[in-house]
């Protein structure tokens, strides 16, 4: 079997150290990532392509059109399909969408969903909602689904649950510690997560932290480890196992 490193980091908007930011992302060296706050005002193709080679890695799709949200990846992948989603829009609220991409890692086919959820539960909802009908209508039923992002919610809240039937909860199924993922500074919640498909099996769930962590943003990056199906063994939901 393929293990897929996937990265989620809130990287608000490259307004810390930039240095740090990029040194934190390389030595993580993910498959994947999913990058929410990217940059969304003056020249953020430019920065987002920036951050991307500073990283060592490519950007695949997203920026202002899907919420600032990134798919990010490493040559060994393979793009086949890319959307920008844009959640409905709330009046005085932030715009919300998801960047996503139907991937291969070594013939091992996936999706991701990156996205950075509101403040607010009744939007999150709604655009949860919203990303899995997207996703039903437009994804291949044979690419396992992975969600993540910054969810703004916290474990046992209502934002949460609804996570939970795109999937399992990684870093519940198989982290150690108590996952904290804000602030960099004084870690005191878990509002970063991921979830997945249950044809990937989640191996290790850690959240960062280092002197480059701690002023390259106030997110910790959250970081995930899935064995894909040999691409022979996949099976489409509602099949006997």
């Amino acid at each position: 079997m393929t293990t897929l490193r996937l990265l989620s980091y809130n990287v608000r908007s490259m307004r810390d150290d930039v240095d740090a930011l990029a040194r934190v992302m390389r030595e993580i060296a993910p498959d994947v990532a999913i990058i929410q706050e990217a940059p969304r005002f003056l020249r953020w193709r430019s920065k987002c392509a920036a951050l991307a080679r500073r990283a060592g890695l490519v950007l695949v799709t997203g920026g202002r059109e899907s919420g600032a949200n990134l798919v990010l990846s490493s040559l060994a992948v393979e793009v086949t399909a890319t959307h920008e989603l844009a959640f409905t829009a709330d009046k005085h609220l932030h715009h919300r969408g998801a960047a996503i991409a139907v991937l291969k890692l070594r013939g091992a086919q996936f999706a991701v969903a990156g996205t950075h959820l509101d403040l607010i539960e009744a939007p999150r909802l709604r655009h949860l909602d919203e990303l899995a009908a997207f996703a039903e209508q437009n994804l291949p039923k044979e690419a396992p689904l992975i969600v993540g992002g910054d969810l703004n919610a916290v474990p046992g809240s209502a934002t949460w649950q609804r996570l939970e039937q795109f999937g399992a909860d990684a870093f519940k199924a198989v982290g150690v510690g108590d996952g904290f993922t804000y602030s960099t500074v004084a870690p005191v919640r878990r509002i970063d997560g991921v979830f997945a498909d249950p044809r990937l099996r989640p191996v290790k769930a850690e959240t960062i932290d280092s002197a480059d962590v701690r002023i390259a943003s106030d997110h910790r990056p959250l970081v995930v480890e899935y064995l894909l199906p040999d691409p022979q063994d996949v099976q489409l939901p509602g099949q006997d196992q």
